[in-house]
């Protein structure tokens, strides 16, 4: 009799497995046992290949963070801070489960600390002091993860009558559910040509 085949695991199958759990059940739904059952081994064959779940997530993230474009910096600072933002948020919106832990910061990741050091080297480059390039990354960061997170306008019901004797104001609300994908992107562009208004201001001055 044949013996039962035992699925091959390496570290590309394991971290592609659970970023499809995370995708589908949440965070908080990944565990060691679980993962092992998406994969069709024991929850022991795992750890001969990460330690932690923790460990896991974190390269989980660093494969996420490693295919943000931080290479724009070459053609200037604002450029490159345009480019790594997009970049940034839609990596993150395939993703929105995860951004709860890729949002902690980079710790000792290193495709996180790669592209902090990228953005941080092409902004000092470019004539920002340190301290402001600093600010300018983590401003930049605020509004991604903000956009990130969750979405302004599929957060409003679609009944009309709900805003039309209370929320005088919020008479087109309703609306804003259908048209969420296209509000969010306008808001995010808004908030970032916001930022980079100001950074041009202050780069003049410098």
């Amino acid at each position: 009799m044949p013996r039962p085949h035992t699925p091959i695991l390496s570290p590309a199958r394991i971290r592609a497995a659970a970023l499809a759990l995370v995708d589908r059940d949440g965070l908080d739904a990944l565990s060691m046992r679980k993962l092992a059952a998406e994969l069709g081994v024991q929850a022991a064959s795992l750890y001969s290949h990460v330690a932690t779940k923790e460990d896991l997530l974190t390269a989980v993230a660093s494969e996420i963070i490693g295919r943000v474009d931080v290479g724009g910096f070459a053609a200037g600072w604002r450029e490159g801070l345009v480019r790594w933002a997009r970049s940034y948020r839609a990596v993150l919106a395939e993703h929105p489960n995860m951004v709860p832990f890729v949002s902690r910061g980079p710790d000792r990741r290193d495709a996180s600390l790669r592209m902090a050091d990228a953005v941080h080297g092409g902004l000092i480059g470019a004539g920002w002091p340190p301290r402001e390039a600093t600010m300018i990354g983590a401003a930049v960061k605020y509004v991604v993860i903000g956009a990130a997170t969750s979405s302004f306008a599929a957060g409003f019901s679609d009944d009309a009558q709900l805003y039309v004797e209370r929320y005088p104001h919020l008479n087109q609300a309703h609306l804003l559910r259908q048209h969420a994908e296209e509000v969010d992107n306008d808001s995010f562009e808004l908030a970032l040509q916001a930022l980079l208004t100001t950074l041009d201001a202050k780069h003049a001055a410098l």
